[in-house]
């Protein structure tokens, strides 16, 4: 059998474009004072489930997986207030209540598991909901210098969840791929 082509992709919560645009250009903060571009190759977003690889031939599976699973979920808010980071590499924006984002990871994850090739490995057992604006290519030195700047700084923001998101990697950047919508209240 010839290969398959395993694309990659993440499930996340993306926010309106105007909250996207907020967190965008916090991103390029880090970028032009801390060398930090790393954040900047996929849209503002708060993670359900890590990326993982999927074969081309059952994107249509998860598509619709995605599609079922979102037509049940009611919508929510969710309010974002203030920094926090996890030493030595991330900053991110802190989601004030984790309650309705760790329930409805925990009712995707079995549909992740059972409907889905993906593996066991791939598969987010635990999240811890942030929303993030510098990681992976912050040095330590400029890590501690960014965070001396953003661990007292204001930020207040809400938006309403009302969907979420399949983003596919395009081999440089992460892309929004598909958004499923959620119940109309």
């Amino acid at each position: 059998m010839p290969n398959q082509q395993r694309n990659l992709y993440f499930i996340a919560l993306v926010p309106h474009s105007a909250l996207r645009e907020r967190v965008e250009n916090l991103k390029k903060e880090m970028k032009d004072s801390f060398n930090a571009k790393h954040a900047l190759k996929s849209p503002a977003h708060i993670t359900l489930q890590m990326p993982f690889r999927s074969s081309t031939q059952t994107e249509t599976k998860l598509i619709q997986t995605l599609e079922e699973f979102a037509r049940q979920q009611d919508t929510f808010e969710i309010n974002l207030s203030g920094f926090d980071c996890f030493e030595p590499r991330v900053i991110f924006i802190k989601i004030s209540d984790h309650t309705p984002i760790l329930s409805l990871h925990a009712k995707l994850i079995p549909d992740l598991a059972n409907k889905i090739e993906i593996g066991e490995k791939e598969i987010s057992q635990n999240i811890h909901p942030h929303m993030t604006i510098a990681t992976r290519d912050l040095s330590t030195q400029n890590f501690n210098k960014a965070w001396s700047k953003f661990k007292n700084r204001e930020f207040k923001a809400s938006f309403l969840c009302k969907s979420l998101f399949l983003l596919k990697h395009n081999g440089s950047f992460w892309d929004i791929y598909q958004e499923f919508l959620f119940k109309k209240q």
